[in-house]
């Protein structure tokens, strides 16, 4: 399964890391298992701000507009992909932050 998740961010980071993958994929656990809660909805501001409170806020430790320009960098590189996986749209707000060796 974390084969599937790595692909996707590799779309996005060729260099990225198979163990920050698999940590990101453990903390978000049960979410995964639904198809709804494993996506990000980037125009459901409500969500967003979720992102910002557990993620960035609460995992790794930065709010504010830090946290807000992160979000929206992420946002922009994904605007293509209609389906946004959390994990990959987790791991690209972490390496925005600096935070993924924080991991």
């Amino acid at each position: 399964m974390t084969t599937d998740y790595l692909a996707d961010v590799k779309k996005y980071d060729g260099n990225a890391d198979e163990a920050i993958v698999q940590k990101i994929v453990r903390h978000l656990g049960i979410a995964l298992r639904n198809r709804d809660s494993s996506l990000v909805s980037a125009s459901d501001p409500t969500e967003l701000a979720r992102v910002k409170e557990k993620w960035c806020e609460k995992k790794l430790g930065i709010g504010g507009d830090d946290a807000d320009k992160a979000i929206d960098a992420t946002c922009k590189a994904m605007a293509a992909d209609r389906s946004k996986s959390r994990v990959t749209f987790y791991y690209l707000v972490a390496k925005e932050l600096g935070k993924l060796g924080s991991l």
